[in-house]
């Protein structure tokens, strides 16, 4: 479906359904897409562990991707990364590795890229609190997959594998996605 009649970026929108903050849209042009928020809705302030989606404008910088499952990355602009077993996200706001991908086993709080679930077999990773990274307002901010029903992440936008892969013949486009 072509949404544009140039070649220029575009930004994405994500709005929060007024009857549950917890669920949202994503409009790329005239695409709708369903998408899960954060369980605390979508907050102005984020702070690690608060369980919100920042109301902010995220880039896509980097995709992460499982080898070993089927849905990969499309497009060329944005780089790469396959997410192996000792892969890990640190959310440790004290720690020089905080909102970066670490190497697993590490003494400091993190968690897992590669997950038993499907939630991360592709991920895009965002920019939000990456440069300057400042302590304690909230990491691992990701565009992932969703649990069944939509159900709250943990701050992150989430969407189907339908619609996941719908957005990533898109990725290359997307100069963000403004979370309203």
């Amino acid at each position: 479906m072509a949404f544009s009649k140039t070649n220029r970026p575009v930004t994405a929108y994500v709005r929060a359904c007024p009857s549950d903050q917890r669920r949202g849209i994503l409009s790329i042009g005239p695409l709708r897409l369903a998408c899960a928020l954060g369980r605390s809705g979508v907050k102005h302030h984020k702070r690690e562990g608060d369980g919100a989606t920042p109301r902010a404008r995220l880039a896509p910088i980097r995709i992460l991707f499982r080898a070993d499952r089927d849905l990969r990355p499309i497009g060329r602009r944005l780089p790469r990364h396959v997410i192996r077993p000792d892969d890990g996200w640190s959310d440790a706001s004290h720690s020089f590795a905080y909102n970066r991908r670490v190497k697993l086993p590490i003494q400091e709080s993190h968690e897992r890229l590669w997950r038993d679930d499907p939630l991360y077999d592709l991920v895009i990773e965002t920019d939000w609190n990456h440069c300057p990274r400042r302590p304690s307002r909230g990491s691992a901010i990701f565009i992932h997959l969703a649990r069944d029903g939509y159900k709250p992440t943990e701050g992150c936008i989430a969407l189907s594998r339908k619609d996941m892969r719908l957005l990533l013949a898109r990725i290359d486009r997307i100069r963000c996605f403004k979370v309203c």
